[in-house]
């Protein structure tokens, strides 16, 4: 039988009533001849409130202890999910991490997945099993503590439940009914995309875009898993939602695929810096060391062996890496003059794969920026993207301005 993997996040399973909302939609493709495996979140803030009981019972937790905690959540969705569908005379049995097993790395809280070995689950539905009800966010480290993936690591379980078990498709069902061109509580010309490329996706998604969690996307596009971002709250249909897929599927797009933005960025400068050979991982590797993400980075032209070097951060990662700089310069590892710490700033991007073939991205976008007063502080490209940083108090007006600048209402 043909394979699903269905994806359920916290707004879909928040309480009961939605439960068995998501659970009459798995019937729908169990009854087309589908064997399922569901993948689900905690219940909408129950990993933020078993955050906060960590949070208050120790300032340093045990990471190991923290996870047996956080991890929890998804363990009563998905049994209560399984309960559901068994009153609607589905076959389901629910699957805790560790029980698949969802097979991951020592590194407790952000662990990464490594193997998901299919025996279990094939032998559940040879014996008449027709839904697999599996605790996403988790797995079990190699000496046999439950892990987390971070922060959405939902989202990668159910990518990689999808390749392990080389599903027809991966459906991401969520509170958003698609990917779209832009935030359309930004854009009210925002525009739902039918298709976008796995690298287009990608690209958004670390840019600010949060309608998947980055990792999820990365594996999808590595093991070309077709994903299907759709809402929950929505009536069935084959034309809902945005297929992520790769390029070839794309017949015709828009230069630009879309206008993303990160609000919480950090421009940090170090001022006078010597400037020398090696000097780049000087800076960078203490950083790194430091579980600092950089982001942008800008030298200057070097006067008297001495340059300034500019770089992004998140804003809650300043305090983190002035501490790492303060400390490599009291060792002697790095000389500066002074370090300045702008947290006023914003990240707003375009994406698009027709960046490729096509002149004059760039000049559209700095035109249609400088028209509306908008100084831009760092610039960054790549084959399919622009990253600019600007004032946070124009973020709104920039990515409405980009919208209309490249007419992305319109489809192509």
């Amino acid at each position: 039988m043909p394979c699903l993997v269905m994806k359920f996040g916290g707004t879909s399973v928040a309480n009961l009533d939605r439960i068995r909302q998501a659970a009459e939609r798995i019937k729908l493709e169990v009854i087309q001849g589908y064997q399922i495996i569901v993948i689900v979140s905690a219940m909408s803030g129950k990993t933020n409130e078993l955050v906060e009981w960590v949070n208050e019972t120790s300032n340093l937790y045990d990471t190991q202890e923290y996870d047996a905690v956080v991890s929890s959540g998804e363990n009563i969705t998905a049994g209560i999910m399984a309960l559901t569908l068994q009153e609607m005379d589905i076959s389901a049995q629910s699957w805790q991490g560790w029980q698949v097993p969802v097979q991951t790395t020592d590194m407790h809280s952000n662990a990464r997945i490594e193997e998901i070995p299919t025996k279990n689950l094939e032998a559940s539905f040879a014996n008449g099993v027709q839904v697999a009800v599996v605790a996403g966010f988790q797995g079990v480290s190699p000496r046999g503590r439950i892990t987390t993936l971070g922060r959405g690591g939902s989202d990668t379980t159910a990518v990689a439940f999808a390749a392990a078990f080389k599903a027809e498709r991966c459906d991401i069902f969520t509170d958003v009914d698609g990917i779209y061109t832009t935030d359309p509580r930004i854009s009210t010309d925002a525009r739902k995309l039918e298709k976008i490329a796995f690298e287009e996706m990608l690209e958004l998604a670390s840019l600010g875009a949060k309608v998947l969690q980055t990792r999820s996307v990365e594996l999808a596009m590595r093991y070309n898993v077709r994903l299907r971002v759709l809402s929950s709250f929505e009536k069935p249909s084959d034309s809902a939602g945005t297929l992520v897929c790769a390029e070839e599927e794309i017949m015709e797009s828009n230069v630009v695929a879309g206008v993303a933005y990160s609000r919480d960025e950090a421009k940090m400068t170090l001022i006078s810096v010597a400037d020398r050979p090696g000097i780049a991982a000087a800076i960078f590797g203490p950083l790194s060391k430091s579980g600092v993400n950089v982001d942008m980075i800008v030298q200057n032209i070097s006067e008297d062996g001495r340059t300034d070097m500019t770089f992004s951060c998140p804003t809650d990662q300043v305090l983190r890496a002035e501490k790492s700089l303060q400390t490599a310069k009291d060792t002697g590892t790095i000389n500066y003059h002074n370090l300045v710490a702008d947290e006023s700033v914003a990240k707003v991007s375009v994406v698009g794969i027709g960046m490729r073939s096509h002149a004059g991205v760039a000049a559209t976008m700095f035109e249609a920026l400088h028209g509306e007063g908008i100084n831009i502080k760092v610039i960054t490209t790549s084959e399919i993207k622009i990253s600019v940083l600007i004032e946070r108090k124009y973020m709104e007006l920039a990515v409405q301005t980009l919208h209309d600048a490249f007419e992305l209402e319109k489809v192509a």
